[in-house]
């Protein structure tokens, strides 16, 4: 059974920096992708960055290339989402997934073909 743990998000000003932490286990690896999502109030789920375990490449929504990165610490299974330069249109709830096969680019597409979901946590960005 996969388990989520996740935590970091809360209540920051427009320019601001927040990261998100993601401790996954209960699942195989090999070919798993792992990433982080978001839904606003009224909107679908979207993608925001995926990695692919299996070959380290990672996907970012072009909303948040150059602002946000993606990063995995092995030894604590954990994924983190570094948040930097945030908008008021990041407020969301972001949620941690995971893919048991898949690549970081099909995942961040394809929400609605995920397996796995975090509970969520939430993120807001306002003045």
């Amino acid at each position: 059974q996969v388990q989520f743990v996740e935590s970091g998000g809360g209540l920051v000003q427009p320019g601001g920096s927040l990261r998100l932490s993601c401790a996954a286990s209960g699942f195989r690896m090999d070919h798993s992708a792992i990433g982080w999502f978001r839904q606003a109030p009224g909107k679908e789920h979207e993608g925001v960055s995926c990695f692919s375990i299996s070959d380290g490449s990672t996907y970012y929504a072009d909303s948040v290339k150059g602002r946000f990165t993606i990063s995995r610490d092995n030894a604590k299974n954990t994924v983190y989402l570094q948040m930097n330069s945030l908008k008021p249109e990041d407020t969301a709830v972001y949620y941690c997934a995971v893919d048991l096969w898949s690549t970081a680019q099909a995942m961040c597409l394809r929400p609605s073909l995920v397996e796995y979901w975090g509970k969520g946590t939430l993120v807001t960005v306002s003045s």
